[in-house]
C-alpha cells in the first residue's frame, strides 16, 4: 500500500458544484491528511490555482465554471502548469474529454469511474505531485 504523507494545510481544489462529489472528495482528502475546498467560478478558480494546490479536480460538466478554459489558462502559466489535474465527465461526452485532455488535463475519467475509484485516483495523482 502506498501512503501519501502531506501537511494538513494542503488543500485539494475542486472546481465543481456537485455536493455528492464534494463530500466524497473531502472525506478522502481527510483520510490522506489533507483538506479540500470547492469553487464553481472561473475567476475564483484561477485565483486559487495560483496557490499551487497539490491537485485540482474538475467536474467538466460544472455549468458556468469553464473548466476547459481554466485548464488552458493554468497550463499556459509557468507558475501553475505543473499542478496535477484530474477531470471527470459523463461517459458519453467523448468530445469534451478530448478537449480537456488537449487543454492539458492530466487524467480524465468517466463519472462512474471517478465515483468508484476515487481513493486510487487521488493517491495516484497526489503521488505524482510529491
Amino acid at each position: 500500500m502506498l501512503l501519501v504523507v502531506a501537511a494538513p494545510s494542503l488543500k485539494i481544489l475542486g472546481v465543481m458544484s456537485d455536493l455528492f462529489f464534494s463530500v466524497k472528495i473531502l472525506d478522502e482528502a481527510r483520510r490522506l491528511g489533507m483538506s479540500a475546498e470547492f469553487v464553481k467560478d472561473q475567476a475564483l478558480a484561477l485565483e486559487k490555482i495560483k496557490n499551487q494546490p497539490p491537485l485540482v479536480i474538475f467536474d467538466l460538466n460544472c455549468a458556468g465554471a469553464g473548466a476547459v478554459e481554466i485548464l488552458r489558462a493554468m497550463k499556459a502559466d509557468p507558475l501553475t502548469r505543473a499542478v496535477p489535474t484530474l477531470g471527470f465527465v459523463a461517459h458519453v461526452q467523448v468530445e469534451l474529454k478530448q478537449e480537456a485532455l488537449a487543454a492539458g488535463c492530466d487524467v480524465v475519467v468517466a463519472r462512474s469511474v471517478f465515483a468508484q475509484s476515487l481513493p486510487e485516483l487521488l493517491r495516484g495523482q497526489l503521488t505524482q505531485a510529491v
